[in-house]
């Protein structure tokens, strides 16, 4: 067993590092999730000394942001002036420019990149043709029988190496002062933070190749220490000799955050919370449809398209639709995670036939059957040895063919793959099962878990009418030759597409045991002939597909008309998002089937607010794409729990998604991953630049900048907006240590409007207490601080 002093350092040690998600589940993450209980600035400086990264928006950045005026003078001023900083901004902004952040020096190169080679081949989960030997007894225990045969290492013989890795642990570090090991294991795991991310992911997420092929911190370090060893390189970190200049990064902190607040007042003034919200009306009449997106950011421009094509409704809840499932794909039986990664699956969904197409269905499972085999037996025709040259010599001329035309035509292609894929949603249906009972029965799970699922979704939302047509709206992309494709995916849904949690959701709403229990129970009131249909929102080309197939006769006119006006939104979307007048759609559908397309689509960058209430504050508001849409109803609320859900969960998880954008666009080499043009895939599960290093965590260049130098993801940390009274939101906080921590730490901002009092906002400051926007200006009046406790804004 391992020691307990190298257990608890170990343990210790391994906050520096977060997760790096495979390339298939590639969810946005917050990199420094180690950090959160420490304050922003702590982490920061923190993080700048451990993995050598800037953590803060450079020069160039904030050179972009003042130029463009994303960054107001007047609160910039005050400021630096409250710092003791009186030069023009111009003059600081010059001291930044010249400061120029040397590297620091890195002895372990030798050490990385031999651990780079290693984790590689024993990490690998498919790609490779031939497998590294003695990978079920685990990485140490593979390493030590293999480590003889390295022409890198001094001659060793098996023997002389020690059994286990708490053996090598012991053996490398008997010297070591036991003061100096978090130190020592700190260095070395920060050494490849992308690697000893994905050895954390793996652990935790405890998948397929982790239970055949356990790896962990512990072995890593032995393999890395042992080696160290071996080779003679000194494990001790030494006193890393950088650039770094306290003054300058004070200087960027506070740039950062006069950019932040001149973000939250420009979004208080497109809300106009104070005067205009408090009037606004909701209309009585039915719509004729309602549709539910995800939070997404990305669906914040389709919905206002969608409103101003007729009279429709749309609201925002988390893409997963309250279904924590797994799901089993029809296509190729592999089943995946689809709901948020830090909820455990409590539902297992599959696909069975629909009534009348079972001999569909079996036709459908064969053809994938011929095509499974066909891909696999072209890999090895292109991979074995005696038969690669040959069929490379005798195909080449047709895979020249296909790819001069998909790169000529790209837009026909896209319409051939839509004809000739067999959509099986048309002939399927999804089929509920406890995460932990798979049986072969229809719908294995009790009506009041059915019930409770859909009843969720409405209080989350707080919902109140029901229009004849309700559309669950998931997402999902379409690109090519894209290994961060799953990225463009729903993050709520653990980087899949939520097209099958929306099915799922509309199949449990439909059921008549379903609805007359919720009506005669819990008083929703929903009318006889309200349909609820699942749909997705393919977030690249902005097309909606339905799938309708169940939809009685008597709703299909309203659902061709509904269908109809989709289309005329898609058409203005596409011609707002990509800044076109003609042939949107086209050129939309050229760039997600184009495979030298580098930004098919921007994802989630610009993110910077997440807005919690009813549509009617953001309506008719253009946010850019730059918030998430949480519907909210306070008054529906009356015990606060939904709220509570929603800072609890979507809250929570769009900061990780904001840090993540903000620390791949800060330092894209060591939080993000450098430019897709000299991208490598590795193990199918990651990329590396050029030929081996580290392994890459974050987003690639082109998916934050509109080129190598010009920004297009603003780095600012979340602002969280919610309507509801403060004395709420307090006790929500109060009653959830982690969120205020979230707040104390400023990793999040929160601004409350609340309803009971004249819908003005109060800001979050420490310790519960808020500061109210009509009390700011009277404070800058009489230059005195005024704040309420949340002793006094309780109920």
């Amino acid at each position: 067993m391992i020691n307990e002093s190298i257990k608890n350092s170990l343990n210790e040690a391994s906050k520096v590092i977060g997760k790096t998600w495979p390339l298939y589940s590639f969810v946005t993450s917050n990199p420094l999730s180690g950090y959160e209980q420490k304050p922003f600035k702590e982490a920061l400086a923190q993080a700048e000394h451990f993995l050598n990264a800037n953590v803060l928006p450079s020069a160039d950045l904030l050179t972009n942001a003042w130029e463009e005026k994303k960054i107001d003078k007047q609160i910039l001023l005050e400021l630096l002036k409250e710092n003791n900083l009186l030069e023009s901004p111009e003059y600081y902004l010059s001291q930044i420019v010249s400061h120029n952040k040397q590297a620091s020096i890195n002895d372990t190169n030798f050490l990385d990149r031999m651990m780079a080679k290693w984790l590689a081949a024993f990490m690998d989960e498919g790609l490779a043709e031939w497998e590294m030997p003695n990978k079920k007894e685990g990485f140490y225990s593979a390493w030590r029988k293999l480590a003889k045969y390295d022409n890198e290492l001094p001659k060793i013989k098996t023997s002389d190496l020690p059994s286990t890795s708490a053996e090598a642990l012991k053996f490398v570090l008997k010297e070591v002062n036991e003061n100096d090991l978090t130190k020592i294991f700190t260095y070395h795991l920060a050494a490849l933070p992308g690697w000893t991310g994905y050895i954390n992911y793996r652990t935790e997420s405890n998948n397929q190749w982790q239970n055949e092929y356990p790896i962990n911190l512990e072995e890593y370090l032995a393999v890395r220490l042992m080696v160290a060893h071996i080779t003679g390189t000194s494990i001790y970190p030494k006193n890393i000799e950088s650039a770094y200049n306290p003054f300058i990064s004070k200087l960027q902190y506070l740039w950062l955050k006069a950019w932040e607040k001149s973000w939250q007042n420009e979004l208080e003034k497109l809300l106009n919370f104070q005067e205009e919200a408090s009037k606004t009306t909701q209309s009585n009449q039915v719509p004729d449809a309602q549709m539910v997106f995800c939070i997404d950011t990305r669906s914040e421009l389709i919905r206002r398209h969608i409103e101003n094509k007729g009279h429709y409704e749309t609201f925002g809840y988390a893409g997963f639709f309250g279904i924590a499932m797994d799901y089993e794909s029809a296509a190729d039986g592999i089943t995946r995670k689809s709901c948020p990664p830090i909820v455990n699956s409590a539902y297992h969904v599959s696909e069975i036939a629909q009534e009348n197409h079972s001999e569909n269905f079996k036709t459908y499972k064969d053809k994938n059957k011929v095509l499974k085999f066909r891909n696999y037996f072209i890999k090895r025709m292109k991979n074995m040895l005696p038969s690669a040259f040959g069929f490379v010599e005798g195909s080449g001329f047709f895979y020249g063919l296909i790819l001069t035309l998909r790169t000529l035509l790209p837009n026909q292609f896209y319409r051939l793959y839509k004809r000739n894929s067999m959509q099986y949603e048309t002939i399927c249906e999804p089929k509920i099962e406890s995460a932990c009972n798979h049986t072969a029965s229809e719908d294995s799970i009790p009506l009041n878990e059915k019930v409770g699922i859909v009843k969720s979704a409405f209080d989350l939302m707080g919902w109140k009418t029901f229009a004849p047509v309700v559309v669950f709206v998931g997402h999902g992309s379409h690109t090519t030759n894209n290994p961060f494709g799953s990225s463009l995916d729903c993050g709520a849904c653990a980087a899949s597409p939520g097209r099958h949690n929306a099915r799922m959701l509309a199949k449990l709403a439909n059921l008549p045991e379903v609805k007359k229990v919720l009506n005669e129970t819990h008083n929703l009131e929903m009318p006889e002939n309200t349909v609820f249909v699942g749909a997705e929102h393919n977030t690249t080309t902005d097309e909606i597909v339905f799938f309708d197939a169940d939809v009685p006769q008597s709703h299909k006119s309203n659902l061709e008309k509904i269908k109809s006006d989709l289309l005329k939104a898609q058409k203005t979307a596409t011609q707002e998002r990509l800044g076109v007048t003609k042939n949107s759609v086209a050129l939309a559908n050229k760039k997600a089937n184009n495979w030298g397309e580098t930004r098919p689509e921007w994802g989630l960058a610009k993110n910077a607010a997440f807005i919690v209430g009813p549509r009617e504050l953001t309506k008719d508001k253009n946010l850019e794409g730059r918030a998430f849409l949480h519907s909210y109803n306070w008054e529906a609320d009356t015990t606060g729990k939904a709220l509570e859900g929603i800072m609890q969960g979507p809250m929570v998880v769009t900061q990780w998604i904001n840090n993540h954008y903000y620390f791949s666009t800060v330092d894209n080499t060591t939080f993000g991953s450098g430019s897709k043009i000299t991208h490598n895939v590795i193990g199918k599960f990651g990329v590396v630049q050029g030929n081996g290093g580290d392994l890459k965590m974050g987003l690639p260049l082109q998916s934050l900048m509109q080129t190598d130098s010009e920004m297009y993801h603003q780095p600012l940390r979340l602002s969280v907006v919610i309507q509801a009274p403060v004395s709420r939101v307090s006790e929500i906080l109060l009653r959830n240590e982690n969120l205020k921590n979230l707040l104390d730490n400023e990793w999040i901002y929160l601004m409350v409007m609340d309803p009971t009092n004249s819908n003005k906002i109060s800001s979050y400051k420490k310790n519960l207490n808020w500061i109210s926007e009509n009390l700011k200006d009277m404070d800058k009046q009489n230059s005195q601080p005024v704040k309420q406790k949340h002793t006094e804004v309780l109920v």
